[in-house]
């Protein structure tokens, strides 16, 4: 005989049960969404949460209850896993901007000793600056760039993906390319 349980799941919405059923029978969702979409339904549905466990797979019963718990409070948005473990974000969008701005800079030989930004003279670009970053690592670096759309390119300058210059007879142009954001994804 099970306990009485602290915190039962409350009745769906015609739209939540809608949005479980089609992400428990996804074929392309992340297998973490698709198991707990399939657990809540049988939650939903009656069944007890050692069964609903037992029938996705799973053995922590405890799991169960904290996902309906969870799922009381967010709904849906329960089914995609929190952040799970590792470093946090050492970086705000403060600093991110900070290295998106200096990577917008030309950087000069007397200066920087650089003609063009490569991650190492970049990252002690940001050290040494009075408003730097002390401890800023070329991966965060790479990262950073990298989620602000731009790519590093075989002669060291860092450009936006899908745009790049040609040499034509009038001079260089800048081509950009339409389809740039369908191909990412």
């Amino acid at each position: 005989m099970s306990r009485r349980k602290k915190d039962p799941l409350r009745l769906l919405t015609e739209q939540e049960f809608q949005t479980l059923q089609q992400i428990s029978r996804s074929q392309t969702a992340p297998a973490v969404a698709v198991v707990r979409a399939k657990m809540l339904l049988l939650v939903a549905n009656g069944s007890d949460y050692q069964d609903a466990v037992r029938a996705v797979g799973r053995r922590n019963r405890e799991a169960a209850s904290l996902l309906v718990a969870r799922f009381n409070q967010e709904g849906v948005a329960a089914l995609t896993p929190r952040h799970g473990g590792g470093q946090k974000r050492v970086y705000g969008e403060k600093e991110r901007q900070r290295i998106l701005t200096e990577l917008a800079r030309t950087p000069t030989p007397e200066h920087d000793g650089c003609v063009t930004w490569s991650l190492t003279t970049l990252q002690k670009a940001l050290r040494t600056a009075p408003d730097g970053l002390p401890c800023v690592s070329t991966y965060t670096l790479w990262q950073v760039i990298r989620e602000a759309g731009q790519t590093h390119q075989q002669n060291r300058t860092w450009c936006h993906t899908g745009t790049v210059l040609r040499k034509r007879k009038d001079g260089t142009v800048s081509v950009t390319d339409p389809d740039t954001e369908a191909k990412k994804s």
